[in-house]
């Protein structure tokens, strides 16, 4: 998956620093027998399975407390947003509750600490940048950077590690779930996302929606694109895709005009042929190379060109790029199957994604 390196984007501005830090600090003894009690003596509600093993709604409650009283202590809105808020959280705080029985169980079998677990597989091999690295990212956003030089210049380094370690702690926390058979049973987080007016195929009442915010250019975009033919094919009456634009001008030169040609192509109702053909060669994304796929494509090549060459459509795309900011989607691929979100290409992830929710729709 490809992120923007803008500074100001919020791949930059929302990195979780502090990830490391909420794992060692769930790894407080927890109890690994039956469910817990509550005061009455009522078995509490299980919201998660960790090796078969019930994570109780009051322990992640208890983890959740300090976030769910900032929430509360906030300006009130409307109750749609608190309650997503509030499963947020929970989330969260499930997440970090299963962390520290997964650690536990792991530095058991190994006959080590969670603590050298982490210093080995996180820790250890954080990348720290060069001053040369850091210099680099600087000039090639700074035209879009307050603060001053030598300000800006710590932040970054010290964005450019975090992203390091979240990536080594990710790797690290999905093994986990996986050897660990971690299971949620919240109500999965959901994001509302607009798909009208957008592209789409599939049935238009189709029980699982996915929207997918994506870069011509992109070369994880183009490992997922076979993947979605795939699911087009193996759920040919239950999915609808629906395609969004986020080209990464930054570090795509050509991503943009490509966008632009996929919604020159829509003018004419050819906008899926465009797209599959741009995934289908993406080494050659240049302008010609573009009005020569409208012809290959028999588009009226004139109309497609005047379109292309006039920029018609950079308004179109910069407001998808917005939507996205808004949504929390820092890079390419990133798709939405019926709200709940999903990190580049992961075959055997979506496949899951898609038939619990048809699951949850009998």
């Amino acid at each position: 998956m490809e992120n923007s390196s803008n500074p100001s984007h919020p791949s930059l501005r929302y990195l979780r620093a502090g990830a490391v830090g909420l794992l060692v600090a769930s790894l407080a003894p927890i109890a690994m027998g039956a469910s817990a009690q509550t005061a009455a003596g009522a078995p509490a509600k299980t919201v998660g399975l960790v090796n078969g093993e019930p994570i109780s709604e009051d322990q992640v409650l208890a983890a959740a407390a300090a976030d769910l009283r900032d929430l509360d202590a906030r300006q009130p809105r409307n109750d749609r947003t608190m309650a997503r808020d509030r499963l947020a959280i929970m989330h969260k705080a499930l997440d970090t509750v299963a962390e520290g029985k997964m650690l536990a169980l792991e530095a058991a079998r190994l006959q080590t600490t969670p603590q050298q677990i982490i210093e080995a597989e996180i820790t250890s091999n954080v990348v720290t940048p060069s001053e040369g690295d850091v210099v680099a990212v600087y000039e090639k956003n700074k035209a879009g950077i307050q603060a001053p030089r030598d300000q800006a210049l710590v932040q970054l380094r010290q964005q450019m590690i975090d992203r390091s370690r979240n990536a080594y702690h990710d790797v690290l926390l999905r093994r986990l779930k996986r050897d660990y058979g971690f299971k949620s049973l919240l109500e999965p987080l959901r994001t509302e996302v607009t798909t009208a007016g957008y592209p789409s195929r599939g049935p238009a009442n189709a029980r699982v929606t996915i929207v997918e915010f994506s870069d011509f250019e992109c070369p994880f975009c183009g490992g997922l694109f076979p993947t979605l033919k795939g699911i087009e094919r193996t759920y040919p009456d239950t999915v609808r895709i629906v395609y969004r634009q986020f080209p990464l001008k930054n570090i795509h030169p050509f991503a943009q005009k490509a966008a632009e040609a996929s919604l020159c192509a829509a003018e004419q109702s050819r906008f899926w042929e465009m797209h599959d053909s741009l995934f289908g060669f993406q080494e050659d994304l240049t302008i010609d190379s573009l009005k020569l796929r409208a012809m290959e494509l028999k588009l009226d090549v004139a109309a497609f060109s005047t379109c292309l060459d006039s920029g018609k459509h950079a308004a179109t795309i910069l407001k998808d790029k917005e939507d996205a900011a808004r949504l929390g989607v820092s890079g390419t691929p990133t798709l939405f199957v019926n709200g709940r979100i999903l990190l580049g290409n992961q075959p055997a992830e979506l496949r899951a994604l898609i038939d619990d929710e048809l699951a949850r729709t009998r």
